[in-house]
């Protein structure tokens, strides 16, 4: 009897995302810099050739597991088509969504912590990067969508180019809320919420009309 390449596929799929979930949480939790193949391979339950298999070294792995979980998060929120919704609108759920982040996948910030202090260490390359900045891309792809209306129906300020709302915002909002999640931050015991949201205000009033 042949093999059943449907069943094999699905098989090979299945093996695959629980290799990244894992590397993922382990990645999250102990850094990346540490941690090796043999562990991740341990960890998902199968030979470290069958690990190789999938991915060819350590950094293809963390890429992966870097593209894969962005991508998910990104995917999961995005501008309302609403003709009610103005630009500005749109642009604090852009911004509402790191806190979401904040809230909610505090492994995500804490992997993207150690995932940029991984890449600077091991002076990846820009091909090798090709997969984490097409996640990037999509991001600035919906922040378009916000920004596009906003100058359209008059609700951001028309003095700062796209690149510069986007760049600034990503940067400030995503640093804050990481640096919150690895407990990078001493804030005497003040509520990082407060704080975050302030940020988030102090944003809104720069660029919105």
């Amino acid at each position: 009897m042949g093999r059943n390449v449907e069943k094999d596929k699905r098989e090979r799929l299945a093996r695959q995302e629980r290799i990244l979930e894992t590397a993922f949480l382990i990645f999250a939790d102990q850094g990346i810099d540490g941690v090796t193949m043999n562990q991740i391979a341990d960890a998902c339950g199968i030979g470290i050739a069958t690990l190789y298999r999938n991915y060819n070294t350590k950094t293809d792995l963390v890429m992966a597991v870097s593209a894969k979980f962005w991508r998910d998060y990104i995917e999961s929120y995005d501008v309302r088509d609403d003709d009610e919704i103005t630009g500005a609108d749109d642009y604090e759920i852009f911004l509402d969504s790191f806190l979401d982040m904040y809230r909610n996948d505090r492994n995500l910030l804490r992997f993207n912590q150690y995932f940029n202090m991984y890449i600077e260490k091991e002076h990846i390359k820009a091909e090798q990067m090709k997969g984490f900045m097409d996640v990037v891309k999509m991001t600035s792809q919906r922040f378009h969508k916000a920004y596009a209306k906003g100058i359209e129906d008059g609700t951001l300020k028309t003095d700062f180019t796209e690149q510069e709302i986007f760049s600034a915002s990503l940067h400030l909002m995503l640093a804050a809320v990481t640096r919150y999640a690895v407990g990078l931050v001493f804030n005497n015991g003040n509520d990082p919420m407060k704080e975050l949201e302030l940020l988030k205000r102090m944003l809104i009033n720069e660029y919105t009309a």
